[in-house]
């Protein structure tokens, strides 16, 4: 199993990257998965130059690839202007703009951010699950916002659980469910919809 991390923090250390590193280990802890992680910051020069020339640059082409194949996204932003980072949205912005357009089409994407206030949290239904839908990306239904406050806190290590146990079964989904080559019959497979419902609590 093939899981991505793309984050788009800015600091070193980066408290985005922290982020995406401990929800990385949650979901592989329950399904073992080969992670890579993309900072977007390495990447801010050939971003600039793809709008401006067409075509993204050999380490940006690398990371657009690596994203298609993943079998599942954790997307990362700190909250800028009470939205996602201009560099994040870049990123996915100029991978939309090449052969790679439908690269989360379907794919299971875990949304996350951080921010100095807990006023901020919104940005995750209000920003980043309509951009990833436009993308036709599969949102998991728990994205994980983490305040200044947050950390070492036990709600962020509930919120970071039960985010990764469902990009965990929607990355396993999602593998179950690929078309495999039969000369005799067609296999069926669970519409991701389906698998989407299942994860959410009843009532």
């Amino acid at each position: 199993m093939k899981l991505v991390v793309v984050s788009a923090g800015l600091g070193v250390p980066s408290s985005t990257r922290l982020l995406g590193d401990r929800l990385a280990a949650a979901s592989a802890a329950r399904t073992p998965a080969d992670v890579q992680v993309i900072e977007v910051r390495d990447l801010a020069v050939e971003i600039a130059h793809t709008f401006t020339n067409g075509f993204p640059g050999r380490a940006l082409s690398e990371a657009f690839d690596t994203v298609a194949g993943a079998d599942g996204l954790i997307a990362v932003t700190p909250v800028f202007s009470a939205s996602y980072s201009g560099l994040f949205k870049s990123f996915f912005d100029a991978l939309s703009g090449t052969d790679e357009e439908d690269a989360l089409a379907g794919k299971p994407v875990l949304i996350a951010a951080t921010g100095g206030s807990a006023r901020h949290s919104l940005v995750l239904d209000h920003a980043l699950r309509p951009l990833f839908s436009h993308l036709k990306a599969v949102v998991v239904p728990t994205g994980v916002y983490a305040a200044s406050e947050d950390w070492g806190a036990e709600g962020l290590d509930g919120r970071i659980e039960r985010a990764a146990g469902e990009l965990a079964a929607l990355t396993a989904g999602a593998a179950t469910a690929r078309p495999r080559p039969r000369r005799d019959s067609f296999e069926e497979v669970t519409p991701f919809e389906e698998r989407l419902a299942a994860l959410r609590p009843a009532g």
